[in-house]
This record gives C-alpha cells, sequence and structure tokens, in this order.
C-alpha cells in the first residue's frame, strides 16, 4: 500500500515516513506541494496525507487538484496545526476523509491510517522510536555551544530529548575544543543525522561568536518556525526550554528569555557570591537597556525567526554579555516601545549552577567594563547596519 506524504517541514515528515514504513506501508515524502502533485499522478498513491499551511500551495488546492481536476476517490488525510473551523469546513466539503490537529501521536495517526486502507499484511521488525512520538505543531532549532565539554556531553539527556520530540533539530557548535569533544558530538548525531547536527569552529572564538554562527547557520533550514540556543551544561534543562517554545507559539512575543528568579516551586540555585555581583551587573544592565530585565544572562532564549538576523548578522562587541547586544540591536530596530511589546522574560522552573563553569569570578568583574564597550558602541557610535 503506497501512501503520499505532503509537508513543507521535512521535520514532521522524517519520524512520519520512518513510523509508516516500519509498519510495512511503502511511503514517498515531498515537501513542495507542487511536486507532490506531480509524485500524486506519477505513484498513485492509496492514501494521501497533506499539510494545510504550505508556502508554495496551499494543501487546501492539493486537496482541490485531488478530487476537483482529477476527480480521485483516493482517501485523503489532512494533518495540520491550522484549526480554523472555515478551513477544517472547506476541506470536509471538498472531500477530505480525515483531519488531523497537530500536535498528535504517531500511534494515533497509524490508527487512522489503518482504518481508512487497512494494515499491510507485511511490517518491520524495526522499532525506530520507543515509547509514543508526538509529531509536533512546530519545528524549532536549538544551537548548543561547546567548547570542551567532552565530559558533560557523555549525558544521554540530549539524545532521549530529540528521540522523543522529533520537533526539533539541535545544532552542537564545536567552538575549538582542544578535549574530544568533536568526537563525542559525531558520536551523538550517528543515526539521528535528521534531527542533529554539528558545526565545527576549528579556531575557539568564544561563546557569542559560537552561538550567532548557530544562529545564522540554523537559519538557512526554512522550515524552522523558531531558533534559540542553550547552554551544553544543561543548567536549564530541556523541558524548560519546551516551555519557552510554547510560550512563543502562543502568543505575538518575538523572542522569550528564560529567566533565573526565585519563586515558589522552583528549583533555583546560585553561588552566593556570584548571586551579589550578578546583582550588581544587572542593575548595569537595566540602565544600558532601558529595560527592567530581571536576568538578561541565562542562557536559554527562543526567537522568531524573522528577528534572527537583526539580532545576530554582525559580530558582537563583547565576548560574554552578548545577550544584552541582541536586546540592544532590537531596541534600536524596532524603537523602545514596540521592543518592549516583543521580548518576554518567563521564570524558569529549574536552573542548577554546573560545577566546570568557565566564568570565574575575576571574569565577572570583566563583564562590567564590557557593559561599558556596549553602552559606548550602541549610544554614542550607533554604527549604520544596526540603527
Amino acid at each position: 500500500m503506497k501512501i503520499l506524504a505532503i509537508d513543507d517541514q521535512k521535520l514532521v515528515l522524517i519520524p512520519l515516513e520512518n513510523r509508516l514504513k516500519e509498519l510495512g506501508y511503502e511511503v514517498f515524502c515531498e515537501t513542495d506541494a507542487n511536486k507532490g502533485i506531480e509524485l500524486f499522478n506519477e505513484i498513485e498513491p492509496d492514501l494521501v496525507i497533506v499539510d494545510i499551511n504550505m508556502p508554495s500551495l496551499p494543501g487546501i488546492e492539493v486537496v482541490k487538484y485531488i478530487r476537483v481536476e482529477k476527480k480521485s476517490k483516493t482517501p485523503i488525510m489532512v494533518l495540520s496545526g491550522n484549526t480554523d473551523d472555515q478551513m477544517i469546513t472547506e476541506g470536509f466539503d471538498l472531500g477530505i476523509d480525515d483531519y488531523m490537529k497537530k500536535p498528535l501521536s504517531l500511534s494515533e495517526v497509524y490508527a487512522r491510517v489503518k482504518r481508512l486502507i487497512g494494515a499491510p499484511k507485511v511490517s518491520s521488525k524495526s522499532n525506530i522510536y520507543s515509547g509514543d512520538v508526538i509529531i509536533q505543531e512546530r519545528c524549532v532549532g536549538v544551537v548548543i555551544p561547546c567548547y570542551n565539554e567532552e565530559k558533560r556531553l557523555l549525558s544521554n539527556e540530549f539524545t532521549n530529548f530529540i528521540d522523543k520530540h522529533t520537533g526539533y533539530h539541535l545544532c552542537f557548535v564545536n567552538d575549538g575544543s582542544k578535549d574530544k569533544t568533536l568526537e563525542v558530538l559525531h558520536s551523538i548525531r550517528k543515526g539521528r543525522e535528521d534531527f542533529i547536527t554539528v558545526y565545527d569552529c576549528e579556531k575557539n572564538g568564544g561563546k557569542a561568536e559560537a552561538v550567532r554562527q548557530g544562529m545564522l547557520h540554523m537559519l538557512q533550514e526554512e522550515d524552522l518556525d523558531y531558533i534559540g540556543f542553550l547552554d551544553a551544561d544543561l543548567s536549564t534543562d530541556l523541558r524548560d526550554f519546551d516551555d519557552l517554545v510554547n510560550t512563543i507559539q502562543n502568543s505575538d512575543y518575538k523572542i522569550v528569555s528564560g529567566s533565573r528568579i526565585s519563586r515558589m516551586g522552583a528549583n533555583i540555585t546560585k553561588e552566593s557570591a556570584r548571586k551579589i555581583i550578578s546583582q550588581t551587573i544587572n542593575y548595569i544592565i537595566r540602565k544600558i537597556l532601558s529595560m527592567d530585565f530581571k536576568d538578561t544572562q541565562c542562557g536559554a532564549k527562543i526567537f522568531h525567526r524573522d528577528v534572527i538576523e537583526i539580532s545576530f548578522k554582525d559580530k558582537f562587541v563583547s565576548k560574554w554579555i552578548f545577550d544584552v547586544e541582541i536586546f540592544r540591536r532590537v531596541t534600536l530596530h524596532y524603537g523602545l516601545d514596540k521592543a518592549k511589546r516583543m521580548l518576554c522574560e518567563q521564570p524558569l522552573k529549574r536552573w542548577i549552577h554546573a560545577d566546570g563553569s568557565k566564568l570565574s569570578m575575576r571574569d565577572s568583574v570583566k563583564i562590567i567594563f564590557q557593559l561599558g564597550q556596549i553602552a559606548w558602541y550602541y549610544n554614542v557610535k550607533r554604527t549604520p547596519s544596526i540603527a
């Protein structure tokens, strides 16, 4: 039995294709709707699964082509994050057989496919995905800068998360590490090449440049709705990061930044000395940004893709406090009032200061001088490429 799946986001298609093939179906996938129509005519599938929101050609037009122009009775299932009642009604009026709303589980997809066209006589014995995997409504890229992180990366937290959250693509940026970090990263990627990228910087350029390079690299992936960054030590864990993604997905915010604010029910730990100097630094930052930020330096942030070039196109002035520069660039580009409406600071449920942090107390003092550089560069110089 042949199934044609059409969706512009390959992170959606890959788990769907693998699971249906595993169950014994012959699966053909296409990310371009126009090419999907050509493939429909070529293979004459037993079932078509199509997304509604696609840039080249809306999925509803694919449905019209199959039902109206071709007058075909081939079963059609819509798999979409579009919950507009009018769109759903139009789909059924045109003759679709089922409408599945993302997010949903691969098990549910299989049950609906089996109801429409039956189950194959022979299925594969392999099991690519353990447990019930969810097809996400959105696709997210996460940049993880790594410098001499060989030991920390031996944890299986990243791979476990990717195996259960197929809407994510992790981009590990090796920042000229001198240990076996690059070797470990390639071993993590093995078998998960569609969901994990290793971007290698031969020379150490610092966290700011590693994140910048990674963000611009991921921006080239057109199927990603949001792209963010996260520290390799997972002081902010992936569950909290997913909460940031949910916030930006269900709001008009363009940037959602994690915040290590102590609150009831949260597990937030900091060293007392670091806490004091952090408060001093934060006071200076609030003056520079003219915003009441509680914590700009948390290493977990998520961005809508349309503000990434504004935020990361140019190299940063500072080595560590590039987060401040991001917010300053957004402020200069959009104006203070609009920038405030675009930014959201979200308290984390968990944040733990990880042992072996690269940032010493001496470095923290240097940060104050870097803040002075930022204030001069953006408030006095104001380069044309940013203003």
